[in-house]
């Protein structure tokens, strides 16, 4: 039986407490004080002598009263700080001044290959195989930031917090070792948490559901896969649909904007590199998004600008999953999904030998198409509500809305920066304009004779219907102002009224 003895603080209590159990032939096997309260466990107590042994402590001066509990405070606490250390993911250890382990959880036995109680006692310089990183870890009080280590054989990044004694002096540290695709986790779920998938790709064109079904198909196949599209068209949306569909959906999605750096930075985010790569790096390395990304996705965007040298590399890469750091000379393996997109003839490249062939081949297992905007017209208004709202709330506004002659103006630009440009039109009329309505001078777009004559750019024009009805529609906004009655312009045009109205209404121009 455990019991809690409540007392008044005084000299030798305790001591007297313990006399009276061991006066009843009582074996106190745990004892835990804790002022104002004595916490003992007496397993021979049984539950029909607790009555008399409380009556014969509380006659000592002092003593208030004795009650069983389930358990000891310290039996308690050990219980839950076990308990915290199995459900954690990552390797902890704690070591004390010396760096010897003094407790470490399942995770990190797992990681080293021993058992928990082979752990204890064990040296940094045995855990690591670095006599020089362990001593310096002691000699400087743990106070070093998170670098690179092996142990068992794996990267880890090691992370130390010291622990300190009442007087201030170190005690030892608590470390905990981060596992590359750990922290890919967890990167990647502060970077993509607002990523929808499919649901996110907006629009009703027949163009932009049969993306989405082609695009879905493929995401449930765990090969390469190459997406295709003009610039601003939403190729790294389409890619993050595709993680999400797909059975690697609850593991890390990173993306590499392959034009966006040197040859030598893309390749160190890349692939990562090794302790002493280069002047600058790491003590202890750096892992690349190919192993934070390892069991996820990696989107590789403009991968035609990739230079030949990185090209061989990952070529390397999709071929049996090996790789080896900056500066490295030990093989990596990483479990990883490539998808890349492209703006760019990659066939042409191939011909012209900027692209390598056996890479194209590699890469363009699976292959969706992203339409342009200007091919799916039906869809304009509906992403620039969609924009509205996001910008409105954004800026901190009360939701406005278009007025018909800037939805028509809207509908009949020719969009060469497809969908970014629309959302980008879109935010800088409501960031610009405090009105409630966004009228055509609020767009910024083009005027309409520069909108007529792109529209009559033959490379641009993909229909004749398109192309007239753009024509039409921003001479019709030119002249309107100028003649602002129906009779008036069809005169000046020389046709009827009636057809001036309906093509009027049809692009939403009025006074």
């Amino acid at each position: 039986m455990r019991l809690k003895i409540e007392f008044v603080d005084r000299l030798g209590i305790a001591q007297e407490i313990l006399a009276v159990l061991a006066g009843r032939g009582l074996d106190v096997i745990a004892v835990e004080v804790d002022p104002p309260h004595i916490y003992l466990e007496a397993p021979a107590l049984l539950p029909a002598d607790l009555a008399g042994v409380d009556a014969a402590v509380q006659a000592i001066p002092g003593v208030r009263q004795a009650t069983e509990v389930s358990m000891l405070p310290g039996a308690r606490r050990q219980l839950y700080l076990d308990a915290l250390l199995a459900s954690l993911a990552d390797p902890v250890l704690a070591v004390d001044a010396q760096g010897q382990v003094v407790v470490a959880n399942a995770a990190a036995a797992q990681a080293i290959g021993l058992r928990e109680d082979q752990l204890s006692g064990l040296s940094l310089h045995e855990l690591t195989g670095d006599a020089g990183l362990a001593d310096t870890l002691v000699s400087h009080d743990y106070r070093l930031p998170v670098g690179e280590v092996q142990v068992g054989g794996q990267p880890y990044l090691l992370e130390t917090v010291a622990l300190h004694e009442s007087g201030g002096r170190v005690a030892g540290a608590v470390l905990t070792l981060h596992a590359p695709h750990r922290i890919g986790e967890r990167l990647s779920a502060l970077q993509n948490y607002s990523a929808g998938g499919f649901e996110a790709i907006l629009g009703r064109s027949t163009a932009i559901r049969n993306l989405r079904q082609r695009a879905a198909r493929m995401a449930q196949v765990d090969a390469p896969l190459l997406i295709r599209g003009e610039t601003g068209t939403g190729k790294e949306l389409v890619a993050h649909a595709c993680h999400a569909g797909s059975r690697r959906h609850g593991q890390p999605f990173f993306a590499l904007n392959c034009a966006a750096l040197p040859e030598s930075l893309a390749e160190s985010e890349l692939f990562g590199y090794a302790p002493g790569a280069f002047t600058g790096a790491l003590r202890g390395g750096r892992p690349g998004l190919l192993e934070l990304a390892d069991g996820g996705t990696l989107f590789l965007d403009e991968v035609g600008e990739m230079s030949p040298y990185l090209q061989a590399k990952l070529l390397r890469f999709l071929n049996d999953g090996s790789f080896r750091r900056v500066g490295g000379e030990r093989e990596l393996k990483a479990d990883v999904r490539i998808i890349s997109a492209t703006h760019r003839s990659l066939e042409d490249m191939v011909e012209s030998g900027a692209f390598r062939q056996d890479l194209l081949f590699r890469l363009d297992v699976l292959q969706v198409v992203v339409p342009p905007l200007r091919e799916r017209a039906e869809d304009i208004l509906l992403l620039a509500q969609a924009f509205l709202e996001r910008a409105c709330s954004q800026a901190g506004r009360p939701p406005v809305r278009l007025s018909r002659a800037a939805t028509a103006a809207l509908q009949s630009n020719p969009w060469r920066g497809n969908v970014r440009q629309l959302q980008n039109v879109i935010f800088r009329a409501v960031t610009m304009s405090d009105a409630a309505v966004i009228d055509t001078d609020n767009l910024e777009l083009a005027d309409a004779a520069t909108a007529a004559q792109t529209v009559l750019d033959e490379d641009s024009v993909t229909r004749l219907d398109e192309a007239v009805a753009g024509y039409e529609c921003a001479l019709l906004q030119r002249l309107w102002p100028k003649y602002p009655s129906t009779r008036r312009l069809a005169e000046r045009l020389g046709t009827s009224h009636s057809a001036i109205a309906a093509r009027l209404r049809k692009y939403g121009i009025s006074n």
